[in-house]
């Protein structure tokens, strides 16, 4: 059962990053759509303590409920300003390094060592990352959104581990969102009321501006993949193996690459073909590691 949770989590935050990309080349305020898909998970998350009686046990529960919020605040916003910058196939691969950070985390926090075929997808992805890189003649002085991308892998992979903590603590699901969601949301929201004031039009930009209705409004729509995506995932943390789930929910990026080369008819350099080939090979070797 596990298995097909992990799946609709795929699924859920493979709609959930082709929403992202789409809205990121719109003229509107990042902050303000971020709310509105946190605020929406807020408030289906209430409903669900209300009709299934879930509660908070202790201040572990809270303590991992305000982190999630915190992880997944940093998370979207970074993965939504990548997409704004960079192509959204290279925004995808790096984004979907999370395992990558779970390893090294292991690694460095509790010493875990590595098997060889982990080993061998470190330096696959490497590989890939170092020819993605001069095909896009990237630099520190020219990123073009992978920092972006690379800081969401992180923030990723600290809420797959808070995920798992907090299913390892037996809190219950609606109470962990309901923390996660609202807490998300307040940081949105005070982004967003902070940021109005110093808000300088592009005279250059000739997009049409979207209201702030519209803007929340597209939010809530694209929250009820964020939310079910989450529902989905700890679901799967709960019965599955903490790995297995990260790596098969973490597929998701095909959903995005598909996009960007049907849909949106990204155009590859053969060298930037050959790169994000390897990072992708390199991505399903060290999901099948563990």
């Amino acid at each position: 059962m596990w298995i097909i949770f992990a799946l609709f989590a795929t699924v859920f935050f493979g709609a959930r990053g082709v929403m992202y990309q789409w809205t990121s080349q719109k003229r509107m305020n990042r902050n303000l759509l971020l709310f509105g898909v946190f605020f929406v998970g807020f408030m289906i998350s209430i409903l669900g303590m209300l009709v299934f009686d879930h509660k908070w046990y202790g201040w572990r529960d809270i303590v991992v409920g305000l982190a999630l919020g915190f992880g997944s605040f940093a998370a979207n916003a970074f993965l939504h300003k990548g997409f704004s910058m960079g192509k959204a196939s290279l925004i995808s691969i790096l984004s979907g390094l999370t395992p990558l950070f779970v390893l090294m985390f292991a690694f460095l926090l509790w010493q875990e060592t590595l098997t060889t075929l982990q080993l061998i997808g470190f330096f696959i992805i490497f590989g890939g990352l170092y020819i993605i890189r001069y095909s896009n003649d990237i630099s520190l002085s020219n990123l073009q959104g992978a920092q972006w991308g690379l800081l969401a892998a992180l923030f990723f992979s600290f809420n797959d581990l808070l995920s798992k903590q907090s299913t390892l603590l037996e809190a219950d699901t609606f109470s962990t969102l309901t923390l996660m969601f609202g807490f998300g949301s307040f940081l949105f929201a005070m982004s967003w009321l902070v940021g109005r004031g110093s808000i300088v039009d592009d005279p250059n930009d000739v997009r049409p501006n979207w209201s702030g209705v519209k803007t929340f409004s597209c939010g809530l729509l694209i929250g009820l993949t964020n939310v079910a995506g989450m529902i989905a995932i700890i679901s799967a943390f709960s019965i599955g193996n903490t790995g297995l789930v990260s790596a098969i929910s973490g597929m998701n990026i095909l959903i995005i690459l598909l996009y960007s080369r049907i849909i949106l008819k990204e155009s590859f350099t053969r060298q930037e073909l050959v790169g994000l080939t390897t990072a992708f090979l390199g991505v399903i070797v060290l999901r099948l590691s563990f």
